[in-house]
């Protein structure tokens, strides 16, 4: 059972396609593996264990309801039993609670401050840096899922606005967890009693920061210097001009003062001019990308997070669960398998039929299959119960379930 540093949990597949996949597995003749009765048994079974695991997740989205609902900023509904600060504050630490055990169950994984500024560090892929207050956040948690590179196509002065390919640092999925705080880059407006959740697709890692409120841009340090350059070589220049000209007879005064003076300052406050132009129009065209941006990116506010992740997780509970049941049932034979090996042949399967390279959580695949009783073990080892006795027993605890609802 190997440990990857480069690979996650996460198994990019819908049930229903991995069902599908497995049912479709061929012998080494071409043949299928399955009799087509066991393949009608198998997505029966499938289909139980779906059932098992909604009913399972249907009341931790009851859970999630009630916790969230009082920090909900959609809310429209009223509250018979306004909660007051000090119980406010113990509400809003159980929920956060309970969201991460969401996200961890839905294979997110959490930055921490440090690791969020070290994410950051640099400009974006458009050359901006932007400059993050954390005042003004009293809640902030970041999670993601899906750290690899993409391809993006880019234009600039540099390349002559030809197309150049470059490798950009993403975040497949991204979650945003927010408190705001009375601060005055976020206006008399902001709201701050509420917790806001975002849910983000594809965010290059680099552009963190523009989802976060409150934010300010940064005039780049080429802008800057540009800036103070021409500040101090025309300053210099006025007095060097002063003091050549100082000595000229008093009919010239008029002019010294207009041409050695009010010109020069009317160069460097020209200047000036277009070099803060030049950074607005920058400062606006980002504006304007980063509106597209996350039009397109953004999949899901505050409690349509929690739907959405309830959904992952309880997906992702099941696939690893049909997995695991899958090949322990099929090659594993009466003398069961470890969990180390059960764990390397499915992760190895998967990369050999999908080129899928994931890091399967057998331990927690299995503590599933034992507390349903899908699986026996004797010591070391583990064996699947016959197919058909597997069916009946998620049959019975499917009714069990509903009797205790």
């Amino acid at each position: 059972m190997a440990d990857f540093d480069d690979r996650e949990h996460f198994i990019p597949l819908r049930s229903t396609d991995l069902v599908q996949l497995l049912v479709d597995e061929k012998n080494p003749l071409g043949g299928p593996t399955l009799s087509e009765g066991e393949q009608h048994q198998f997505r029966q079974f499938s289909r139980l264990v779906g059932a098992h695991f909604h009913q399972h997740f249907h009341q931790q989205m009851v859970d999630l309801k009630d916790a969230y609902t009082e920090f909900d900023p959609d809310r429209d509904t009223r509250s018979l039993k306004p909660l007051n600060d000090a119980d406010r504050a113990t509400a809003q630490a159980d929920m956060l609670k309970l969201i991460d055990g969401l996200l961890q169950k839905a294979n997110y994984t959490r930055l921490n401050r440090e690791e969020i500024q070290e994410v950051m560090d640099g400009a974006s892929d458009w050359g901006i840096d932007m400059e993050v207050d954390w005042s003004v956040f009293d809640e902030l948690e970041v999670y993601y899922r899906g750290d690899m590179r993409e391809k993006r196509i880019k234009r600039s002065l540099m390349t002559l606005f030809r197309k150049r390919e470059r490798e950009v640092k993403v975040f497949r999925r991204m979650v945003v967890i927010l408190k705001q705080n009375d601060h005055p880059r976020l206006g008399p407006t902001a709201d701050t009693r509420n917790i806001f959740l975002k849910l983000f697709k594809d965010i290059p890692q680099v552009d963190l920061e523009m989802v976060l409120p409150g934010t300010r841009m940064k005039m780049p340090k080429l802008e800057r210097g540009k800036l103070i350059a021409s500040l101090i070589s025309t300053v210099a220049m006025m007095i060097w001009k002063i003091f050549t000209t100082v000595t000229a007879v008093a009919i010239t005064v008029g002019t010294l003062f207009s041409l050695t003076f009010l010109m020069p300052l009317a160069v460097v406050v020209g200047y000036g001019y277009k070099q803060y132009s030049s950074y607005q129009v920058t400062k606006q065209t980002y504006q304007f990308r980063l509106t597209q941006t996350l039009y397109f990116q953004t999949l899901d506010n505050n409690a349509g997070v929690l739907f959405r992740l309830l959904d992952e997780a309880e997906e992702q509970e099941c696939r690893e669960a049909i997995l695991a049941y899958f090949y322990l049932w099929r090659y594993a034979g009466s003398q069961g398998w470890s969990l180390e090996a059960l764990d390397d042949y499915i992760e190895l399967e998967l990369e050999k039929r999908l080129n899928l390279r994931i890091d399967f959580e057998i331990s927690d695949a299995m503590e599933k299959l034992e507390r349903i009783g899908l699986v026996e073990k004797v010591y070391d080892r583990y064996r699947a119960i016959p197919l058909d006795e597997a069916v009946s027993r998620l049959q019975q605890v499917g009714t069990e379930q509903f009797q205790t609802v």
